[in-house]
């Protein structure tokens, strides 16, 4: 936000000049009224006992200063305890459209990731069996997440780890294994736990029919051979459900490659070097309880095997070993519990806690006219992220699951996100940008067309409250870029577009725009309107949600 960058160098000056620093802690936000003014600060607040004075007095004497220094600052008043309330003039915020006009697809780029490199990983499930509506939300916030990041100037990576080794995977080529004993008609004895769904008949048979004498191979080979062929199908099925969803991942990490490529022993080294691990029991452990955790962890078990824990260190250890200074997880909720253990490696390897951080992704319950949907594999159920995606489309299923903060619950009502009407938020945001486009389509057919680049001085017609809230709004996305972004917050962008799709619906409604009295106003809110449109296209495209002309 332009404002936020000039009153914060207004006030940084002011204050070196008395010999004081700038406070780590200082805020300068809009206030929760609006009637107070555009942006508050507290700064006087935190300095007053180093410049030893009343937090008042020291706000009143850096009020009266910001005016002559800020042409573009109108009003410097004190509230409270010591807040400095600052009003802009209308001149400043119409320069916005310009703004808007000159960045186009770039508006509301931020430069506060200073190209840190930064890897997302997400989705991450196992290759077990289709995407479900759980991995819908955690891949909509991890891509979401992504573009967002890029947009406040970080440089980041995408990656999917695929659980190609250990238990679940041999469990899966067994699963495959007995159903292609049972398609033969020969008796088989179901163990405990194996993976039920229609799939995997469906890939024994495909199995069967392109070699009838499967079923007579030597146990082990028949079960790895379905394995393999499991697996890749189901990934490649993942990858194409992922693709509709608009979905993207620049790196697949095979968790087989840790072992085959030495990267479990280079991480069991670097612990050892730190001095966390021994041995006990004949088994390796990690002693993450001086670490923060709430107990030591094995990482190697008494037979040789490796703790999923184990594969965990050695994936984190790799990614630093790449390069990358700040590790972004996207973890279900039921995984919580294993942050603290996974903050302990990483403080072990040697890292800054602070470049590690895990987005936990709560639960969906999926909702029909308000009621809850069977979440079982029964037909006409929506179990799946594919099921999801026919039912409502892309654009409605990433908007309602960026909706809310990601470690919310979150209720997805079918129904809402196929409605037509502004009671549906993807569609709420979606008619705004329409709307716009169908006012600038019938403003060219009656011949009034805007220039490519409006001048500041046809603005001036601009002079409404609603004028000034809309152009407020659109000159807080950088803000809201940068604060999602560092926070992790992909759900402030959602909200940014529907408060922006809110006042555009208010201004339509209460503005004429090609019948404004004059066609200087017409163009002026033509222009101002345009720029809304191009901050709504902009929104949308960090949550991978079209922005469509007509509706």
């Amino acid at each position: 936000m332009r404002a936020t960058d000039v009153l914060r160098s207004a006030l940084v000056n002011l204050v070196e000049e008395m010999g004081l620093s700038w406070p780590a802690k200082a805020v300068i936000e809009p206030p929760r009224d609006a009637r107070h003014g555009d942006l508050a600060a507290n700064v006087a607040m935190l300095l007053a006992r180093e410049a030893g004075k009343n937090p008042r007095d020291l706000a009143q004497s850096l009020a009266e200063s910001l005016p002559e220094r800020c042409p573009d600052i109108v009003k410097a008043e004190v509230a409270g305890p010591g807040f400095i309330n600052v009003t802009f003039s209308p001149d400043f915020w119409r320069q916005t459209v310009c703004e808007v006009e000159a960045a186009g697809a770039d508006y509301g780029r931020s430069a506060v990731g200073a190209g840190r490199r930064t890897l997302v990983e997400y989705v991450s499930a196992n290759p077990t069996g289709p995407l479900h509506v759980g991995h819908g939300r955690g891949a909509a916030v991890g891509d979401s997440l992504a573009r967002l990041l890029r947009r406040a100037g970080f440089a980041v990576d995408t990656e999917y780890y695929i659980n190609d080794a250990g238990l679940q995977m041999r469990l899966l080529g067994l699963s495959v294994w007995l159903r292609v004993q049972e398609l033969k008609g020969r008796p088989v004895a179901w163990p405990e736990s194996y993976y039920r769904g229609e799939y995997i008949i469906d890939i024994a048979r495909e199995m069967l029919a392109e070699d009838a004498g499967l079923a007579d191979l030597p146990e082990e080979e028949g079960k790895n051979r379905c394995y393999e062929r499991a697996m890749r199908e189901i990934l490649d099925g993942i990858k194409r459900d992922l693709a509709d969803f608009r979905v993207e991942h620049q790196h697949w990490f095979s968790e087989k490659t840790l072992v085959e490529g030495g990267k479990v022993a280079a991480a069991f080294a670097a612990l050892d070097k730190a001095g966390y691990t021994y041995h006990q029991d004949d088994a390796y452990w990690f002693a993450t309880e001086k670490l923060g955790d709430d107990k030591d962890r094995v990482l190697r078990k008494s037979d040789g095997s490796l703790t999923y824990f184990a594969s965990d260190i050695a994936y984190h250890h790799d990614k630093y070993q790449r390069g990358y200074e700040w590790l972004i997880d996207i973890w279900g909720a039921d995984h919580h519990g294993y942050v603290p253990r996974m903050r302990a490696a990483i403080a072990a390897m040697g890292q800054a806690r602070e470049s590690f951080d895990v987005v936990l992704i709560q639960l969906v319950n999926l909702l029909q006219n308000g009621q809850p949907v069977s979440m079982s594999t029964r037909a006409g159920t929506f179990e799946t992220l594919a099921d999801v995606i026919k039912e409502v489309g892309t654009d409605a299923a990433r908007f309602m699951f960026l909706s809310r903060k990601s470690d919310s619950p979150l209720d997805f009502d079918l129904e809402l996100a196929k409605q037509r009407s502004l009671d549906n938020p993807v569609y709420y945001v979606q008619y705004a940008h329409a709307r716009i486009c169908a006012v600038l389509r019938r403003a060219e057919e009656r011949g009034l067309n805007l220039p490519e680049r409006t001048d500041a001085a046809q603005l001036a017609a601009l002079d409404t409250p609603e004028d000034m809230a809309l152009l407020r709004k659109a000159a807080g996305m950088e803000d809201m870029i940068a604060n999602a972004a560092q926070t992790l917050s992909v759900h402030h962008v959602s909200h940014y577009l529907m408060d922006l799709a809110g006042m555009l619906h208010s201004y339509y409604a209460k503005h004429q725009v090609l019948d404004a009295g004059d066609a200087g106003r017409s163009l002026a809110r033509l222009a101002l309107l345009r720029a809304v449109g191009q901050v709504l296209r902009n929104g949308l495209d960090i949550l991978g949600v079209s922005a469509p002309e007509t509706m």
